[in-house]
């Protein structure tokens, strides 16, 4: 069964500050919100879908629960009269734990929404104030709380390399998700949009962006928090775009197509070179390596990066990857030849 999302942005409708990060307009590649466009949106995309797909509707973007009442009201009953029909499974949506109330709970439970996607950029006070969050970490676990409580499914939303941000409060954030009972989580690595507070701080050196290998390397270390804990990873970094590689839009940080699976593939690094160290391994040998099916490109790494560097960093004569059925994901076996 495939899943399906039909998402409908709303950049920036009820949020109450501006966090110094974000520029959702240049994130979504909306503009502006119409409400009369949010029909025929659907209407278009379940033409895609197959009878057979899980499909909801996802409201992204702004903070959800934050917009106008009237609003908002009105597009849960849309929502609400496909999810009546069959023509989807479910609905989700994406806001800030300040908007987040037991009545707010009452109307999503209302109008059948499964899903709500929590912004938790940071478990930290110091990083949640540099970055202009609007709200602490003790607001982040009330919300998350009430949410599974209720018995919604949540979806923490954090990032990676914010302003005053550490590996180590990155973990932090991590754990806070994990704690919470979140059923799966994005990571995001922070990326400098143009027309944000970031762009200026960036500009005048008060803040210095992740390399894209500081990135991989710290949302890697995320990953594999999650992968333990057995919360799912739904998405690394940002849907990639026309908007996002416009040099109108995006200004600074690690901002590449495939950094999930530039990650994975660090994940894949670590996990073969820790293993091969139990290993009897000579200049003359080939380590072999089985990875679950399908992820033979992530551990091979983009350019046979893997490949090349774990043959250098082991001293040995070559590295051959090969698929294997049995094993799940970032699972891995080794052998010698």
């Amino acid at each position: 069964m495939r899943h399906v999302n039909i998402p409908i942005f709303i950049p920036h409708l009820g949020c109450p500050n501006q966090c110094v990060f974000c520029n959702q307009r240049a994130i979504s590649g909306v503009r502006e919100f119409k409400a009369e466009e949010v029909i025929p949106t659907i209407e278009e995309a379940l033409l895609t879908v197959c009878p057979e797909d899980e499909c909801e509707i996802a409201f992204f973007g702004g903070s959800f629960t934050g917009i106008d009442r009237a609003l908002m009201t009105e597009l849960l009953e849309i929502s609400y009269s496909y999810l009546k029909r069959g023509f989807i499974s479910s609905v989700r949506c994406s806001t800030r734990p300040d908007y987040i109330d037991t009545e707010i709970l009452d109307i999503l439970e209302q109008y059948g929404v499964r899903t709500v996607e929590l912004g938790l950029q940071s478990s930290s006070d110091s990083v949640l104030a540099l970055t202009k969050r609007g709200h602490t970490g003790e607001d982040e676990l009330r919300a998350c709380k009430l949410i599974t409580d209720r018995g919604f499914e949540l979806v923490g939303q954090m990032m990676i390399g914010l302003p005053g941000s550490t590996p180590e409060s990155e973990l932090e954030t991590a754990e806070l998700i994990i704690k919470a009972g979140a059923r799966a989580a994005r990571i995001y690595p922070t990326v400098v949009f143009r027309e944000t507070e970031l762009c200026a701080m960036t500009e005048a050196g008060i803040y210095n962006p992740l390399s894209l290998e500081e990135a991989v390397e710290r949302s890697a270390a995320v990953y594999e928090r999650f992968h333990a804990a057995g919360t799912e990873v739904i998405r690394i970094g940002l849907h990639s775009s026309e908007n996002l590689s416009s040099r109108e839009s995006y200004y600074a940080g690690p901002n590449h197509p495939a950094i999930g699976e530039l990650v994975l593939g660090e994940v894949y690094y670590k996990k073969i070179i820790e293993k091969a160290k139990a290993l009897a391994l000579s200049p003359e040998s080939i380590l072999s390596v089985y990875v679950p099916k399908g992820e033979l490109s992530k551990a091979i790494g983009q350019r046979k990066r893997n490949k090349l560097r774990l043959a250098a960093a082991l001293g040995i004569k070559s590295v051959k990857f090969t698929e294997c059925a049995e094993l799940s994901l970032t699972e891995i076996s080794l052998g010698i030849e």
